[in-house]
């Protein structure tokens, strides 16, 4: 038998200074990090960087932020998620979902148009009381350390918003389940809206599934997964990252020329003129006290267009750089 200790160390690879955002679809099982550290991984990447957790027994959607990308990913954890959650009627779990031990069975009379009638309550701004199961910390440690010891804690209702709350399927009385489809603000627990929705209906609930089908702008079309991403030599992976500028779909552009661009990108305040910044956009940036915008250079001889970064624009046509990629 070989000694292990004879053999050759293995070798490491190289990493590769990417800048981009790839679309993961996270598998079940498996936590944000984790599916980080694979990606990272099979793409031999320098830096990266994911945007906001999806717990190890959701799926879906989890944007990943390589090279100059991960200056933006704070924009994806303030911004709106969307969920596909399963539901099982008449049990109450010790953890909101299909992970924790059933604590209460109650019998479920209601049917999908009791269902649909009570959805409204859970649209607009509610509060929500966050589970003791969370990753929220207390003195320096989450709750869920807490809650594994046996102890409960008092917490403060939070301010949530639901902007679209809706059942796409249903499977009463046969399996006591339905799904439904949210749209929510940044902080918002889809287990306690499945577990309080169920208390409304009289019969409490516990969460089955949960799947993120989109982040801010960004959605699965194009997700890939990580067999996907094992399966493709390194220059076919490579080219599954979408450039950074897919994270700053909603924001409105500035063109720059050559000059203005290197003084924007020496962190130059710049006053633009009409022409670069039309009074459409002026008129915006004066309604809304300043706005955020992306910045590009125009292109220039050899020189392709390229993104620069962010900045904030005022009423006035002052367009302040905030965040800049780096120079090549």
């Amino acid at each position: 038998m070989t000694d292990p200790r004879s053999q050759a160390p293995r070798q490491k690879l190289p990493r590769f200074p990417l800048d981009g955002v790839l679309l993961l679809d996270k598998p079940l099982g498996l936590s944000s990090n984790d599916a980080l550290i694979r990606a990272k991984r099979l793409l031999q990447a320098l830096k990266a960087g994911h945007t906001g957790t999806l717990d190890p027994l959701a799926t879906g959607l989890l944007p990943l932020c390589f090279g100059e990308a991960t200056k933006f990913s704070q924009d994806l954890l303030e911004a709106d998620k969307t969920y596909e959650a399963r539901v099982r009627l008449g049990e109450t779990t010790t953890t909101g979902d299909a992970e924790g031990e059933v604590l209460q069975t109650r019998p479920v009379t209601v049917d999908e148009a009791a269902i649909r009638a009570v959805l409204p309550r859970f649209t607009g701004s509610i509060s929500q009381v966050p589970p003791m199961y969370s990753a929220l910390k207390r003195d320096g440690k989450p709750l869920y350390e807490y809650a594994r010891a046996g102890q409960t804690l008092e917490r403060e209702a939070r301010a949530v918003t639901i902007h679209r709350l809706e059942v796409t399927e249903c499977a009463l009385p046969a399996a006591n389940e339905f799904t439904f489809r949210v749209t929510c603000s940044k902080g918002t627990y889809v287990r306690t809206l499945a577990e309080d929705i169920g208390e409304a209906l009289g019969c409490g609930a516990h969460l089955r599934a949960l799947r993120r089908t989109a982040v801010g702008p960004l959605t699965l079309d194009g997700a890939v997964t990580l067999e996907d991403l094992n399966a493709l030599e390194h220059a076919q992976r490579v080219e599954k990252l979408a450039p950074v500028d897919a994270l700053l779909k909603s924001l409105p552009a500035v063109w720059l020329d050559d000059t203005l661009a290197k003084r924007f990108n020496h962190g130059q305040r710049l006053r633009l003129d009409d022409a670069r910044c039309p009074h459409a956009l002026r008129a915006c940036a004066h309604a809304h006290v300043g706005i955020e915008v992306k910045v590009y250079a125009e292109a220039a001889g050899d020189m392709p267009a390229r993104l620069l970064g962010v900045a904030r624009l005022d009423g006035a046509g002052l367009l302040t750089p905030q965040r800049l990629l780096r120079t090549q």
